[in-house]
């Protein structure tokens, strides 16, 4: 046997052993960066079909194959993959769920359009405001009853992907809500919800935490006189709901609206929060400062200062109005 004969013989028989290490191990076929969703109740012939179809991979057979026999059981997420990406190396980031997530931010203080905002890319409008105003989500937050979810989510950062439906991210915030939440509200001089109707007004009308026992203070005295709250925010808060979404400072408008919500027309608390309130205006809220004072106003340097009659009240805006006159001229010249 020739030398010759000897080495083709050699390399036809390793030929398919090599050509399938090329077809697993090889560049695939993708030339920029994909993103694939794999939503709840995707199989293996689906995926298969996609990542073919999408140019992430040459073989959907060979992906089914491969996938059969290691018994893939895929994870519902969404799925970065990079250029060239092998076929060994799409088989492994789906079989050891290397899902990618994207990162939401629910700050302190936001309100439902704030929120809403910021879900844009996983919740459609329409969907967001529906599971809003739901009887269901507001008894699994710990309050059945209640209008809305405004200040039944829990300020967090959310891990969140494009495979979930729009229909589960909202009750993520919810049971956070419901967890982490919902367990501190009581104990305080108000039924839990009250407290957290109160929490989100403090949180809205200052967040320098030493003053927030003290605006509580004074709206609690308030309740317990009858003295409207008059609240600026829940002013604010009543011309978002009539679709007026100017984000400004209060008009007089706003002050004289009559409506449920506006504090400066109404005795009592709102009918629901006006934000989510964050863990020091709770705690304010729970244990309001107990004392004479019964008005307090803006000092136009970040803080506030407190009265607790209406004439040492009104020196105090003479001083705001003086501050914020020096202010305006500082800034002309």
């Amino acid at each position: 046997m020739s030398l010759r004969f000897l080495l083709a013989t050699v390399i036809l028989a390793g030929a398919p052993f090599a050509g399938g290490w090329w077809a697993w191990k090889g560049q695939g076929p993708l030339q920029q960066e994909a993103t694939v969703l794999v939503k709840r109740g995707t199989g293996i012939n689906q995926i298969a079909d996609q990542l073919e179809r999408d140019g992430v991979i040459r073989s959907a057979s060979l992906f089914k194959l491969w996938a059969r026999a290691r018994k893939l059981q895929l994870i519902r997420g969404e799925y970065t993959f990079t250029p060239r990406a092998s076929l060994a190396d799409v088989a492994g980031k789906l079989r050891r769920a290397e899902i990618h997530f994207t990162t939401v931010s629910i700050p302190e203080g936001a309100h439902a359009w704030a929120v809403q905002k910021r879900l844009k890319d996983f919740v459609p409008e329409e969907v967001f405001w529906a599971l809003w105003k739901s009887p269901r989500l507001a008894k699994a937050a710990g309050f059945e009853g209640a209008e809305t979810l405004e200040g039944l989510v829990a300020p967090a950062t959310y891990r969140l992907h494009h495979a979930l439906e729009p229909e589960q991210v909202v009750p993520m915030l919810v049971e956070a809500f419901r967890d982490q939440i919902r367990p501190k509200l009581g104990g305080g001089p108000l039924p839990p919800y009250e407290t957290l109707i109160l929490a989100s007004l403090v949180e809205k009308e200052t967040k320098l935490p030493e003053e927030q026992p003290k605006v509580a203070g004074v709206y609690k005295k308030r309740l317990d006189i009858g003295m409207r709250l008059q609240c600026d925010p829940t002013s604010l808060y009543a011309r978002w709901l009539t679709g007026d979404l100017r984000f400004t400072a209060p008009l007089v408008q706003d002050i004289r609206r009559p409506h449920p919500f506006n504090t400066y027309t109404v005795k009592g608390l709102p009918p629901t929060p006006i934000a989510i309130p964050g863990a020091t205006a709770l705690a304010a809220a729970r244990a309001p400062e107990t004392g004479k004072d019964l008005y307090f106003v803006a000092t136009g340097r970040g803080g506030h200062r407190f009265a607790p009659s209406l004439r040492d009240h009104n020196r105090n805006v003479g001083v705001y109005r003086q501050e914020i006159a020096r202010q305006r001229k500082a800034a002309r010249g």
